[in-house]
């Protein structure tokens, strides 16, 4: 009987963690990466610790050679990882098109091509100065004019544009960051911190335009010219794009798949094609906190769907609960986090405490007795044990009025609540 081949396009932190635990739970099945980018499987994730220098490009790879023989780290486990771009597939067939002209044949198909970066309709958008940052080539791009003392603007201050922004003031540049939305980070936190956030960066001589569109980009002094709908005309050596991103899903077009915002999965990660499966930016599942699908586009719910999907591709009948939506971000020493329906629920009771002096900021959400959803600015101690509250959906009981009046004993809540003693609690 022929091996299983198990095909995982896209090279990514989901499909190098699919393709290893593939190799583990179905070891006499066949292993193929196919990833469209140069360089071996590494982490978008890291890049920003390229261009602040703590790591070679070599650091943003997410497996490195066995330090002791130099091994190749996929090779040495019986994955075959191929440099190609995926053009189409035939899902009745089950054979994929490659851009070499190679067709490649699959018993079970991983779509784990992530997400691009979403380009915003502004006339001059493709101007030579103008990269994103989301792969190592634009890394090198970025390294290139963003030197000490050069003006740069960075178009977006959502939570890939705030990891960005860290990395371009450590290079010394003169920077400039403009957002559309009335506040930082918009997706991940309210107004009371995103002005905080936008304050602390400005502290640090960080120039921020909020409620601010850019209307064009031009050429100018060697560089370009940012004009922002006020008026204003902002010289740069650099423009930074960082307005979002958009899944890959063009590739599986008359697959057989059903595609709305990203591939849409059951609860075994698994499409509209039986055995076809999704897994990270480009999948669309069930969020954990409301039931409805969502893309979640983080590094934590890419590792998660890699494993669940791996397990049902080998036909182990694993199921997923659900992503969390979490984020956690250090914006120039500045720590915010985010967890589930960190803006409160309809007819729910919220808690917060503030203290802007200190940049701390802190909101507890619930529906009845039960944490749905939490944010944080500046409180970096516990603040793990709220995704633990919240996606074991305990019962607080007394703990909820305990909570509504000092928000900050959630380490005390949490312990009471999941140790046998809680009942003495209540």
């Amino acid at each position: 009987m022929a091996a299983t081949e198990h095909v995982i396009v896209g090279a990514g932190p989901a499909g190098v963690i699919a393709a290893e635990t593939l190799r583990r739970v179905d070891p006499d099945a066949r292993v193929t990466i196919i990833g469209d980018e140069p360089e071996p499987p590494y982490s978008r994730m890291a890049i920003p610790y390229l261009l602040t220098g703590q790591i070679d490009e070599s650091g943003t790879y997410l497996r490195r050679p066995d330090r002791t023989n130099g091994d190749d780290p996929f090779e040495s486990r019986g994955i075959d990882v191929v440099r190609d771009r995926v053009e189409s597939v035939d899902g009745e067939a089950k054979t994929l098109r490659l851009a070499s002209g190679e067709t490649r044949r699959f018993d079970r198909l991983l779509a784990a091509t992530g997400s691009r970066p979403a380009t915003p309709p502004i006339p001059g958008i493709d101007h030579a100065a103008v990269a994103s940052c989301w792969t190592l080539a634009d890394a090198r791009a970025i390294a290139e004019r963003a030197e000490s003392g050069a003006n740069v603007v960075l178009i977006g201050a959502g939570f890939i544009g705030c990891i960005i922004l860290e990395a371009l003031v450590s290079r010394g540049v003169k920077l400039t960051v403009v957002e559309a939305e009335n506040r930082m980070v918009p997706r991940m936190m309210n107004e009371t911190t995103g002005d905080l956030i936008r304050k602390w960066c400005e502290s640090k001589g960080v120039s921020v335009h909020t409620s601010a569109r850019v209307v064009a980009i031009e050429d100018g002094n060697g560089g370009a010219i940012v004009k922002l709908e006020s008026g204003e005309a902002l010289p740069a050596a650099l423009v930074v794009c960082a307005t979002g991103v958009k899944p890959n899903t063009d590739w599986l077009e008359g697959a057989g798949v059903e595609v709305e915002s990203g591939v849409l999965v059951d609860d075994r990660l698994c499409s509209s094609h039986a055995d076809i499966f999704a897994a990270g930016d480009v999948a669309e599942g069930r969020d954990f906190s409301t039931g409805e699908y969502s893309v979640h586009a983080i590094q934590p719910t890419a590792a998660d769907h890699g494993r669940v999907a791996a397990m049902n591709m080998a036909r182990r009948d694993v199921r997923y609960p659900g992503s969390l939506g979490m984020n956690v971000l250090d914006t120039l020493g500045l720590v915010s986090t985010s967890f589930g329906r960190w803006d409160g629920v309809d007819g729910g009771d919220a808690a917060e405490t503030c203290n802007p002096a200190r940049y701390e900021y802190l909101k507890l959400c619930f529906e009845g007795d039960i944490l749905v959803g939490a944010s944080s600015l500046g409180i970096t101690e516990h603040v793990g044990v709220l995704r633990g509250l919240i996606q074991s959906r305990v019962r607080l009981g007394g703990w909820k009025d305990k909570l509504m009046r000092e928000p900050k004993r959630f380490m005390e809540a949490y312990l009471a609540c999941t140790q046998p003693a809680a009942a003495a609690v209540r």
